[in-house]
């Protein structure tokens, strides 16, 4: 019996943990954090994402969150050599529903609501040597999003990626409470193992 309520805690601790600490260790939405390498996953392709600020950080590379609010450049290098003959756009918008790394094209509220809430766009571009940068300079904390649309002009297929991320110490809080959530329900499996251990024990006397 005691075993069984062991069992139920740890499954109980495993789902309250992915409930409150979503996308912590695995990126944030069509980012995946792998072998300390940032992955865009566009379809079946992939692409390697970095992130840089040239004027406070020049020699920091950034994976998902950019810790302040300067001018910044992204690279997307082409992991998948088939993205080399498509079309690729990128978009920055920021997060006015405040949705946080859940954010799903979805949740952005239709074409019109994106379109007012971007603060950079551009456009379709075939970038043949693999490669694509831009700088754009932020000037106030809070939470983005990044979208990457592709297009093979021949095939007509599309994909997308979107990509939550937040610039500054603003959305910093949010991974506090997750973690200290995490942290209790830690200790109240351990105490409750406890607990029935030594009752256990107690029986078996």
């Amino acid at each position: 019996m005691c075993r069984f309520i062991e069992m139920k805690l740890a499954a109980m601790l495993v789902l309250l943990s992915l409930t409150f600490a979503p996308g912590l260790a695995l990126g944030h939405g069509g980012v995946s954090v792998e072998d300390d390498v940032c992955l865009i996953k566009l379809g079946t392709y992939r692409a390697h994402f970095t992130g840089y600020l040239p004027k406070t950080r020049a020699t920091q590379e950034f994976c998902e969150d950019i810790p302040e609010a300067t001018d910044s450049i992204f690279v997307i290098d082409f992991i998948s050599d088939e993205l080399r003959d498509m079309e690729l756009d990128f978009r920055i918008v920021r997060d006015v529903k405040d949705i946080g790394v859940q954010a799903t094209y979805e949740d952005l509220g239709g074409e019109q609501a994106i379109e007012e809430a971007t603060i950079f766009y551009n456009p379709p571009t075939i970038y043949p040597k693999g490669v694509f940068n831009v700088r754009y300079p932020f000037t106030e904390d809070g939470g983005y999003i990044g979208i990457v649309n592709v297009h093979h002009v021949e095939t007509g297929l599309k994909y997308r990626s979107v990509f939550p991320f937040s610039v500054g110490g603003a959305q910093y809080g949010k991974y506090i409470v997750y973690y200290a959530l995490l942290f209790a329900f830690c200790g109240v499996f351990i105490w409750g193992a406890g607990r029935n251990a030594f009752f256990t024990k107690r029986q078996e006397k």
